[in-house]
């Protein structure tokens, strides 16, 4: 036999080395060893590649299929939950001075504000008010106890003039607002008008401070008349001196001639923040939900 002309320390070199004599040595018990030993290993070797193949392929799939998934079901419900939050944080205050409702939420505002869970939650607001009088109003009975109510959308509802002009998507037409308040064809709210009669039966003198123009006086008493409201002490409206005002500093000054003459305002409630905004304020405030526009 040849010697091996590799170092000792490389057996499997000398065995496999192309020297003649190695022909006789591959033929030995040593070759059918390693033989043996080398397919085992590849056998291990093919097993775990095909186990992680399958386990890559199923993972890929179910990835694939949770991606899918959201594509049909997540864009729906974030756009239902991204108009939802907006039209929370209007209703708390967060969003403010919005001139259109986001072109994405209108559908959602429109379905909300013309919906059951809208008359709901008025008529939520409208048992806390009942609560506060009931337990905590002791009136003096000197005609000087006094309740504030707004008009648009407190009293009577615009929801009819807006379902005709984009429900809070196009910045606001104050021209042909103020012409369909002319009409005097404002339906009265149903869970409001019921407190308007309650407050007064309790001998509260009621006040109404609405943000119309004082042109507009003769059809707002017209309609709240129509509407069956009726026994308020005194219609506010915004004079010549008042129209460049911002609503909340008219409202304020509104109250503070009230406050000037002795009566104590034992409670505000209407659909915007600038109805009970600035001093002097009312003991209790309540806030019916309106987030078609935003009056500052």
């Amino acid at each position: 036999m040849t010697p091996c002309p590799h170092t000792p320390c490389d057996p499997f070199m000398c065995l496999l080395s192309p020297t003649p004599n190695n022909f006789t040595i591959l033929n030995r018990p040593h070759h059918s060893l390693l033989t043996s030993f080398v397919r085992m290993k590849m056998g291990k070797l093919l097993g775990f590649l095909l186990l992680f193949s399958s386990l890559c392929i199923g993972f890929v799939s179910a990835d694939w299929n949770i991606l899918n998934q959201k594509r049909k079901n997540g864009v729906g419900s974030s756009l239902k939950n991204y108009c939802e939050s907006w039209r929370i944080n209007v209703e708390l205050n967060n969003i403010r001075g919005f001139e259109v409702v986001p072109e994405e939420c209108v559908e959602y505002i429109k379905k909300y504000m013309t919906s059951s869970q809208y008359k709901a939650d008025s008529e939520r607001a409208i048992e806390e008010v009942i609560l506060y009088l009931s337990h905590c109003c002791t009136l003096e009975g000197d005609g000087k106890d006094a309740w504030i109510f707004d008009v648009d959308d407190t009293l009577l509802s615009t929801v009819p003039y807006y379902k005709k002009h984009g429900f809070g998507g196009r910045k606001l037409n104050a021209t042909s607002l103020e012409a369909w308040m002319g009409e005097s064809k404002a339906p009265a709210l149903e869970h409001t008008f019921k407190l308007f009669h309650d407050i007064k039966d309790r001998g509260l003198k009621i006040f109404l401070i609405s943000s119309r123009k004082e042109t507009l006086r003769s059809p707002t008493v017209d309609n709240l008349i129509k509407a069956g409201y009726h026994g308020w002490t005194n219609l506010v409206l915004r004079g010549l001196e008042d129209e460049f005002m911002e609503v909340q500093s008219y409202k304020s000054k509104a109250r503070q001639h009230l406050t000037s003459q002795g009566y104590r305002i034992w409670g505000i409630i209407g659909d915007q923040w600038s109805s009970f905004e600035g001093p002097p304020t009312a003991k209790r405030t309540f806030k019916l939900p309106n987030s078609i526009y935003y009056l500052a």
